[in-house]
């Protein structure tokens, strides 16, 4: 199974089309999106193209591949315009016996860690930074954001898939960051 993981589209409709384009590129089983999906945010500029409405239109049509994540800037309006929940603050998803704690990382992240067991896997957004790394036995992985990078860090996706996670540049697919699980 490929996971294809975005996150803090912010309701740039640019770059969630790039986006869409690289999960049919990367042949993506599923979607999985961490949180921030429409609204911009008060502390973050405009994206380019920036079109709650549109991004709406693009992801409702997948919602069946979609696995989302409540994130700071979300709320109960978006809910009621998008196919597939979103409200919720964390899911857990399992890839060959590792547990995937998947949030936005507002409230869980790698200064706070949520309860899970050596080998398991912490992923979330929120920072607009890239990030993959082992810390105490555990997997800590950002992919940080396709429209509003942070650090001087490109736009960016994650893909993970075969015991591995890879962030590529949103703008070719080159990979520029990767660590494979153990």
């Amino acid at each position: 199974m490929k996971i294809f993981v975005i996150s803090d589209i912010h309701g740039s409709e640019y770059y969630l089309k790039k986006a869409i384009e690289a999960f049919k590129k990367e042949n993506g089983d599923y979607i999985l999106i961490l949180g921030d999906e429409l609204y911009h945010g008060p502390r973050n500029p405009l994206p380019k193209d920036y079109n709650p409405k549109g991004v709406v239109e693009i992801l409702n049509p997948l919602k069946n591949k979609i696995i989302a994540i409540r994130g700071n800037c979300d709320s109960e309006v978006d809910q009621m315009l998008l196919e597939y929940p979103i409200m919720g603050d964390y899911t857990s998803l399992f890839l060959n016996e590792k547990r995937i704690f998947a949030t936005h990382g507002h409230i869980f992240n790698k200064n706070n860690m949520p309860n899970i067991d050596n080998g398991d896997i912490l992923i979330y957004g929120h920072t607009h930074i890239p990030l993959a790394e082992k810390i105490d036995g555990k997997y800590i992985l950002n992919p940080g954001s396709i429209s509003l990078p942070k650090e001087n860090n490109p736009n960016s996706y994650g893909v993970i898939e075969n015991n591995k996670f890879s962030v590529k540049r949103l703008e070719n697919g080159q990979t520029f960051m990767e660590i494979v699980f153990e």
